[in-house]
């Protein structure tokens, strides 16, 4: 979100992310299916799932339907994607939760309190690093047993080739899912114009880490396995779990089936 000087998302911001989201996250279908893949519980596992900024409730949807007998808790910052995320998943009944959080408060963090799964997309990088370390801490000690921490967002590069790199590949990311999905360049064109391309336009709201850094406040925070999972064009998957054991060999999702329901998901968007 280059450019934006206030440091508070707005209903603006997230009108502006509803036009872009679908060109701005790079193989949005793959990070969604990739997030599904990683979830250490079977198909018919009963777990619960806090999610950090639901925004409009794509990523709670497939989790809820890959998982039948899961349940979530959706927080986010923004009243308007709060609607947009309970209209979402109005359906699941009471399986479905959303509420409202200030990432940098820990007054929500009794939330967390009972969650298998934490998960978030785009959210953590407007944390500073102490905010980072705090948070991590914190979900450990809220995670049940076997629980895990998964995040998909940006990285912060510690080269200034790596950065031109990173800029480069979203922007040609951003412009073919524009083409792809329209016929046309309008929404990367819009996406040039909203300078949202951080790599381009660093700006005082957004602040990622070092991956590696990252991973060792995983670790420090307790984890017994931190790792990265999925990158591209600036953009992670990682994470960490409380226990090196997860569901059983074949239980689990195969990615396959975890990127047909992201797709059927982001179509309803």
């Amino acid at each position: 979100m280059g450019g934006d000087e206030t440091m508070e998302w707005s209903a603006e911001n997230s009108e502006v992310y509803r036009q872009l989201a679908s060109v701005a996250v790079p193989a949005r279908e793959e990070q969604m299916a990739t997030l599904l893949c990683l979830l250490p519980f079977g198909r018919d596992e009963a777990f619960h799932v806090v999610e950090l900024a639901s925004g409009e409730g794509a990523l709670a949807q497939t989790i809820l339907e890959a998982f039948p007998a899961a349940t979530i808790l959706a927080l986010d910052g923004e009243a308007s994607m709060r609607q947009a995320t309970a209209a979402r998943l109005q359906s699941y009944g009471e399986r479905a939760r959303v509420a409202a959080f200030d990432l940098a408060s820990s007054d929500w963090y009794h939330e967390l309190d009972g969650a298998d799964v934490v998960v978030s997309s785009l959210c953590v990088h407007h944390l500073n690093g102490e905010g980072k370390r705090k948070l991590f801490a914190a979900i450990h000690s809220h995670l049940s047993a076997h629980g895990c921490l998964l995040i998909a967002d940006l990285i912060l590069p510690r080269r200034e080739e790596t950065r031109a790199l990173f800029a480069a590949t979203w922007d040609r990311s951003a412009r073919e899912r524009s083409i792809t999905q329209t016929g046309d360049t309008a929404l990367f064109d819009l996406f040039v114009r909203e300078t949202w391309n951080y790599y381009r336009y660093p700006d005082p709201f957004d602040q990622p880490s070092p991956l590696f850094e990252q991973l060792l406040w995983l670790k420090d925070a307790g984890f017994t396995v931190v790792d990265c999972f999925w990158m591209q064009a600036g953009h992670a998957i990682y994470g960490a779990y409380r226990e090196r054991a997860g569901a059983a060999a074949g239980d689990f999702i195969d990615y396959e089936t975890a990127l047909a329901i992201a797709t059927r998901a982001l179509e309803q968007s």
